[in-house]
């Protein structure tokens, strides 16, 4: 199994490190890594993170880290990470359904 990124969950990726990077660049880049370490531990454990509460879709999965929800879609053998974001936000729904690889 492999793990894939969006277009839209590498924009938004670089996003939470521009934002981050205001106040500390070092963190930013620390912080956007571990993001993309925890989705690299779904290979093993596709199914870790929990079903997206907004949607209640069994292969539209998201693993939470602080403040910020990754949300991504279990195939069968890929994971497709489709975005992430600031968890008091809302789930933007178009950026799910707008990827073809869902």
């Amino acid at each position: 199994m492999k793990v894939f990124w969006t277009k839209e969950a590498l924009l938004r990726l670089q996003e939470i490190q521009d934002y981050i990077s205001r106040d500390n660049p070092s963190i930013a880049i620390e912080f956007v890594d571990r993001l993309i370490d925890l989705s690299e531990t779904l290979v093993n454990n596709p199914k870790e993170g929990r079903v997206v509460p907004e949607l209640s879709i069994e292969n539209i999965r998201e693993l939470l880290h602080k403040n910020y929800r990754t949300v991504y879609l279990v195939k069968k053998n890929t994971i497709n990470v489709l975005t992430v974001f600031e968890g008091h936000q809302l789930l933007k729904t178009e950026e799910i359904f707008k990827n073809k690889n869902c």
